[in-house]
């Protein structure tokens, strides 16, 4: 952070520039599928603060219908451990659906046990981040699969 004393003699903060001040995520639309309000919150606020549009399920199956609808998704983010259907199976059902076959998942779950990432990828997947989520790394992940998304 940097101090600049304005002309009227009070101390102006600057914070620093974020990456998604750029708003890399215009014109982007992203579901997100997590049972557990605060991490949907959360993650919801930092997507829209980089500019996307951010659609809330809060189960599986929840997630399939909304995908079954839509006209269009950039890209989802999936919860594992959710009850009834777990993101393994939710990804899995998404990806036996020729449409979705190339639309990018990225697995957001608390449950970071070795061989998890695998797991995760091996479910439908194309990359894994644990929680609690480290902005920087989710950012990491998201960036190469929306650039390439069709």
């Amino acid at each position: 952070m940097t101090h600049d004393q304005s002309p009227t003699g009070i101390a102006r903060v600057e914070r620093p520039r974020s990456p998604l001040d750029d708003h890399p995520f215009a014109g982007k639309k992203f579901l997100l599928v997590d049972d557990d309000f605060r991490n949907s919150y959360a993650l919801s606020v930092l997507l829209e603060r980089g500019r996307a549009a951010v659609v809330v399920t809060e189960s599986g199956h929840d997630a399939l219908a909304f995908l079954e609808h839509a006209i269009h998704t950039d890209m989802v983010l999936m919860d594992i451990m959710m009850p009834v259907m777990d993101g393994y199976d939710t990804m899995r059902s998404i990806r036996t659906q020729e449409r979705f076959a190339r639309l990018p998942i990225i697995a957001v779950t608390g449950k970071v046990v070795d061989g998890e990432r695998q797991r995760c990828l091996d479910a439908g997947a194309n990359d894994y981040v644990p929680k609690p989520v480290n902005t920087a790394e989710l950012l990491a992940a998201i960036g190469p699969w929306l650039t390439n998304a069709a």
